[in-house]
């Protein structure tokens, strides 16, 4: 629940950096991270690990992948919001968990059960009314989804731990994030040093990228994946509350329509998903009785 809380209040501390380029956000944003998760892999010992994954052209080739999608979804994000689409950015939170299931059945053949194909054509008549009369496809929340969706398509198949990988991918993204700032400060339009409050922010984006991560990873080998099922809605439930009643963005009927066909989609998916869980459960109790 922190986790997820944590990321559905991050509106409202990018928003504090709105004057900021996104850009320039996602490059302190990955610098600062990888100081916070260095310092974490050394407090638990896991250097030695690290040196020796960077070592291993095949480990720098799959969390190189994972970290260029990783930040095409944080730039997304981040311009989406100081744009004014926080609405739009929950949406593709929405999407996700149902993008996550049609990659299993592209990528690792997995079939799906009728109940989850109703879900995902309930998110597709969603996507599709929503292009149709808004006239533009929703492509914020279809990038932020199938970018993240990749993200956990290659975290899949990823051997490192969640620390591990996650400082892999900021190493690898370090260099060009430093030498962008360096650019920037050269060329004298950048912001750290220059502006009190906007300079902590940014430094402190760091551990407000790293510490739900690390709180996800940690709940995750301790609670059942039905739960963690549904505790993900948390977050886009969160930005969706804030773009609306915080930031005032406009929510018409065809956006409420649209987001029903969404959210219509999730409970099919959701309750599909716990019946299921239920019913293995007691086949796996009968079993054991006889």
């Amino acid at each position: 629940m922190g986790a997820y809380g944590l990321w559905g209040l991050l509106p409202i501390y990018w928003k504090q950096l709105q004057q900021v380029p996104a850009l320039e956000i996602i490059a302190h944003r990955i610098v600062w991270s990888l100081v916070f998760a260095f310092g974490v892999v050394v407090f638990k010992k896991r250097l030695t690990v690290m040196l020796q994954t960077i070592r291993k052209p095949r480990m720098v080739l799959i969390y190189g992948a994972a970290a260029g999608v990783l930040t095409v979804n944080w730039t997304t994000y981040v311009w989406g919001v100081n744009a004014g689409y926080v609405v739009e950015t929950s949406l593709g939170y929405f999407i996700n968990p149902l993008v996550s299931v049609l990659l299993g059945v592209l990528f690792f053949r997995e079939r799906l059960r009728p109940g989850q194909w109703a879900a995902i054509g309930l998110a597709v008549a969603g996507v599709a009314y929503l292009t149709i009369r808004h006239g533009s496809l929703p492509w914020i929340a279809l990038v932020l989804a199938f970018s993240f969706g990749t993200y956990g398509l290659i975290k899949k198949r990823a051997p490192l731990g969640a620390l591990e990988g996650l400082s892999l991918e900021l190493f690898i993204l370090f260099v060009p994030a430093l030498l962008y700032l360096i650019y920037l400060e050269a060329e004298g339009v950048g912001t750290f040093g220059h502006a009190g409050l906007s300079s902590i922010l940014l430094v402190l984006g760091g551990i407000v990228t790293a510490t739900p991560l690390l709180m996800f990873a940690g709940a995750a080998r301790r609670i059942p994946l039905s739960m963690v099922g549904i505790l993900q809605y948390i977050a886009p439930t969160l930005q969706f509350s804030i773009g609306v009643w915080v930031y005032g963005e406009e929510f018409s009927t065809v956006r409420l329509t649209g987001f029903c066909f969404i959210w219509a989609a999730l409970v099919v998916y959701t309750l599909e998903g716990l019946y299921v869980r239920r019913k293995g459960h007691i086949a796996c109790a009968d079993a054991k009785t006889y």
